[in-house]
Order: C-alpha cells, then sequence, then structure tokens
C-alpha cells in the first residue's frame, strides 16, 4: 500500500529548494536576524535551513496550520509530488493546494504522514483555545448534582442522618460517591465505612471508590475490603474507607467489642446500602454503635425504595424514625415524578410490562390456597412446588423465545427458588438458547466469567437465570429485558428486579425495556413504576 502512495515529501530535501527570504518568513526575520549574529558567516545558509527543518518537524501542529506555510511548501514541491500528495489525501490534484488539511482529522493525519510526521500526538487545531470544554472523569448528571448538594447540607453537622431516595438505575451509587470523597477531603483524617448485604453491592462501591478517589481525592488513602473472601484488617485504620459486608462486619463486631469503639471514634460517616435493612435489630444496633462513638456523627442511608413493606406502614415509619425523617428524594423542577423525567430524557428505559399468565394444576392452586394472606413470602415448600409446575415452566419458556424474537440479546430471570433456576437453564439449554445459572452458592470464579460475558457485546442472546443474586450492585447496562417469576409481597425486591433492565440510553443502556412478571392465582402483582417510587412519602418529612 506504501508503494502505491509513494514514498512521501523528505523534508530536508524540501528545504533546500526554499530560497533564505521564504525561510525567514516560515521561521521568522528576528530569528534568522539572531542567527546571522552568532552563526559563522559561510554557514549562515545552512544553519537557517537546519532550523526551518526542525521546526516543520518539532512543531507542525503551527506551521502547517498556517496557509502561507503550506503555499511557500507547495511551490518548492515538483509536480509529481503535489499528484503523490493528492493520491494519499484521496482529493483531487487541482484541489491540493486549496484545502485546509487541518479541518477532517483522517486529512491531517494522511498529510503530515506524507511529509514524514506522527499526527498520533499532534492536535490538528490550536491547542488552547479561547474557550474550551474541560470534561471530567467521575462527573455528575444535573439531578445527581443536586441530590449530592441537598445530602450534603443535611449531613454537614455533629450528628445528622438522612436517607437519599434515587430509583433504580438513576445513580446513587456515583452520587453517594460523591459525597463520601467529599467528606474525606473535608474532614481529614477520617473513616467512612461503607456497609450493604450482597456481593454485588460491595463490589460494584468498591470499583467506584477505586475510580473515583483518583479523580476527587486530595491524598492518598486505604481502601479496606470486609466480605466473601476479603479479610482486610482495619483495626489500625486512621484515614480511608472500609467496604464491608453487613453480616461479616457484625461478626467482627460481636468478638471484637473494644475494636468496634475505636474504630467509631475515628468514623465520620457511615454509609447503608440498601437502606430499609438499617433497621433490622442485629444490625441497628451495630450501626448505632458505629455512628454515635465518635465525635462526628453522620449516617447516609442509600435506597430505592424507601420502606420495607408495601402494606405494613409502621415498619416504614421505623425506618423513617431511625433516620430521623430526613430523606433527600430525586427532584426535578417542572416534574411532579423523577422517574418521568428519567424516562423522558433517556436516563432510564421506559418499561413495558407485561404478564405471564398460566392454568395451575390442581395441586398447585391447593398448595397456594395454604398460604396465609399475610405471609410476607412464600415458604420453601410453595417455592419449589412453583418451581416443578410445568404449565407455568412452559409459559416462561415461550416468554423467553417472544422476547428474543423480539431483539432481546441479554435477557435477566428471576426464578422462584435455586431448582427452579436450574430447571429453566436447562430448558433453554435444550433448545439452544445460553442460559447460565447464578446462584448464592455459585463459584466466585464462574460467576464472575458468567457476568462478564452477559455484559459483552457478543450478538448470540444470553438468559441470565439466576435466584437470590443479581437483584442490588448488579450493573450490566445492556439488559433489555426482565422476567420476573419470583412471586414476592415486597415492593422493594420487586423493584430491585425491575431496575436491572431499566437502565436508558443516557446511562449506556436502552430506549425501552421490557418486564415480564409471572402472575400466580392468589398472588399479589405490583404495576406502575413511577407510582411505586412515592409510595412511602406520606411517612418522610422530606
Amino acid at each position: 500500500m506504501e508503494n502505491e502512495l509513494g514514498p512521501g515529501q523528505n523534508l530536508a530535501e524540501l528545504v533546500t529548494r526554499i530560497n533564505r527570504d521564504d525561510l525567514s518568513k516560515i521561521i521568522g526575520e528576528d530569528v534568522i536576524d539572531t542567527l546571522e549574529v552568532v552563526a559563522e558567516k559561510e554557514n549562515h545558509l545552512a544553519v537557517i535551513r537546519d532550523l526551518t527543518i526542525a521546526s516543520l518537524r518539532n512543531t507542525p501542529e503551527e506551521l502547517f496550520t498556517r496557509a502561507d506555510v503550506r503555499k511557500l511548501i507547495y511551490e518548492a514541491m515538483s509536480h509529481e509530488k503535489l499528484r503523490e500528495l493528492a493520491n494519499r489525501l484521496e482529493i483531487a490534484p487541482n484541489t491540493v493546494q486549496s484545502i485546509d488539511p487541518t479541518r477532517n482529522r483522517s486529512i491531517w493525519k494522511g498529510y503530515l504522514g506524507f511529509f514524514g510526521l506522527d499526527a498520533r500526538e499532534i492536535a490538528p487545531f490550536q491547542s488552547e483555545l479561547p474557550v474550551q470544554e474541560v470534561g471530567v472523569q467521575f462527573g455528575l448528571f444535573p439531578h445527581q448534582r443536586n441530590a449530592a448538594q441537598r445530602v450534603w447540607r443535611k449531613l454537614d453537622g455533629d450528628h445528622s442522618r438522612v436517607v437519599l431516595h434515587m430509583p433504580t438505575g438513576a445513580g446513587k451509587t456515583r452520587t453517594a460517591i460523591h459525597v463520601l470523597c467529599r467528606f474525606l477531603t473535608s474532614r481529614e483524617p477520617g473513616v467512612v465505612i461503607w456497609l450493604a448485604a450482597t456481593r454485588e453491592l460491595l463490589d460494584q462501591a468498591a470499583d467506584a471508590f477505586t475510580v473515583a478517589w483518583p479523580v476527587l481525592g486530595n491524598r492518598e488513602v486505604s481502601l479496606v475490603r470486609l466480605w466473601g473472601d476479603y479479610n482486610g484488617d482495619f483495626k489500625e485504620l486512621s484515614d480511608g474507607i472500609v467496604i464491608a459486608g453487613l453480616q461479616k462486619f457484625n461478626a467482627f463486631a460481636d468478638k471484637n467489642a473494644l475494636d468496634l469503639l475505636r474504630l467509631g471514634s475515628r468514623t465520620k460517616l457511615v454509609i447503608v446500602d440498601e437502606a430499609h435493612q438499617a433497621i433490622a435489630p442485629t444490625y441497628a444496633s451495630l450501626i448505632n454503635k458505629l455512628v454515635e462513638t465518635g465525635s462526628f456523627h453522620s449516617l447516609l442511608g442509600l435506597t430505592a425504595t424507601p420502606g420495607r413493606t408495601w402494606s405494613d406502614i409502621a415498619q416504614d415509619e421505623k425506618l423513617s424514625d431511625f433516620f430521623d425523617g430526613n430523606k433527600v428524594m430525586l427532584e426535578v423542577d417542572g416534574w411532579d415524578n423523577p422517574v418521568e423525567y428519567l424516562m423522558a430524557e433517556g436516563y432510564l428505559a421506559k418499561p413495558h410490562f407485561t404478564t405471564i399468565t398460566y392454568s395451575p394444576s390442581h395441586e398447585l392452586s391447593e398448595c397456594l390456597s395454604r398460604v396465609p394472606m399475610d405471609a410476607e413470602e412464600l415458604d420453601d415448600s410453595a417455592l419449589d412446588r412453583l418451581g416443578e409446575e410445568v404449565p407455568r415452566n412452559k409459559a416462561i419458556i415461550e416468554e423467553v423465545q417472544r422476547l428474543i424474537e423480539n431483539g432481546h440479546f441479554r435477557i435477566i430471570l428471576f426464578a422462584a427458588s435455586v431448582r427452579h433456576a436450574q430447571i429453566i437453564s436447562a430448558a433453554l439449554f435444550a433448545l439452544g438458547i445460553d442460559a447460565p445459572v447464578v446462584t448464592g452458592t455459585t463459584n466466585i470464579g464462574y460467576r464472575r466469567r458468567i457476568i462478564n460475558s452477559f455484559k459483552s457485546n457478543a450478538k448470540p442472546p444470553i438468559v441470565l437465570c439466576n435466584y437470590g443474586v443479581l437483584t442490588t450492585g448488579f450493573d450490566a447496562p445492556n439488559t433489555s429485558a426482565a422476567i420476573i417469576a419470583r412471586p414476592t409481597k415486597s415492593l422493594v425486591l420487586y423493584s430491585q428486579m425491575v431496575g436491572r433492565a431499566t437502565r436508558g440510553i443516557k446511562a449506556k443502556g436502552n430506549e425501552t425495556c421490557e418486564i415480564s412478571t409471572v402472575v400466580d392465582v392468589n398472588l399479589p402483582g405490583f404495576g406502575d413504576m413511577a407510582e411505586a417510587f412515592t409510595n412511602w412519602e406520606d411517612v418522610w418529612d422530606g
């Protein structure tokens, strides 16, 4: 290809054809005046030519962008070289002297390459503009910045508690990381403790912090991990962040009461992801000890659904009381409901809800009829029976096929039980559909490979069959459909499952998504996402 295009123009050879007066137009008469004073008289022209060659090679973004310099160069080039340059740039030979090569990056690269210059590190335009847009590496959308500022104002005191209420997919973690980094930079030294219940949430928090702190931070701090196989030692930590699983941290606290108090004395901020878990008696006691031990007490809860149930107002009031009735809700001027705004503007995908119905067997109907109407969740035996129901599974599989036919390549299935996930997976594999299973007992390495494959943009469709995991902290923006085959009365859980498929275009997701929910006899369903977001407004002061 290089031979076809020609060898290009040698700059040293070209400059020998330019006279002294024209060389002065390239590098400046003042420079030449100085050179003629310091250089030996017989070497004046050679020195001027050497400097011109060096200037063209070292500052091409300054010289080749000048039309007068390009004109002098063209006048020194042969007709053959001009045609060769036109061929290199894929333009008509009679236009080569009139075009501005800096206006097209591809042409600019080829233009400089013709003269033996590497364009990869050369800006085609003025490097410093009078007005320049400067980007950020860990920025926030306007509605996220507004929420972060309001959270900060509520936490900017010696003793403060607040819940940040943002819909799933609206960037709770990213927004909270900004607040966290602001705490660490303004109250150094100090410790921040981030608590969550699931591996996905903990991984997400740690990943976000390691990306954000090099951009937002002001010093080196320690990140201590305490979940799963991680056993980071934070007993002597005085400056940094502990990201810990609630169960594992609570086990540590039970055995090391004095160390817990010492850590609490150094702690400036505690963050609880999925804040509705904070009022479980065991965890509430742990959180209170951390928050109330030191001289500076701040607690931030994160949630998409600030309540534990959808029917027990007393529990919701208990959660509100735990956070002193303080809640920062995502707000957007001109919109009554932020979810509607996020969907309209492409931050969240617009969901299309469909129901999956089936005719239950007599045995299943009998089983479900024995479930108490006030039961918050089905027991294991009922869930297992649901998972074995052939008509139900057939309807689920047909829905998977329909979604794939409609162009969905990443589908997440929330199964009724571990065995149910395995049954659906086996059936889909038999139909030639990749359908790996992920549960709480899945090997960590295998689980990571499955999730990475699911997050990829490879075209073969993948249906991720899971039970008990991936409802929170799992971020795969290309997920465009969710099948909810796990019955629940928890609007919190239902909203979390729906949220796995609602990443919008501006969050590198989809414009629309489909949520397919299995409807079982005598079990309640759920409706509109926007309505769900305001479900608990009456128990919070705002």
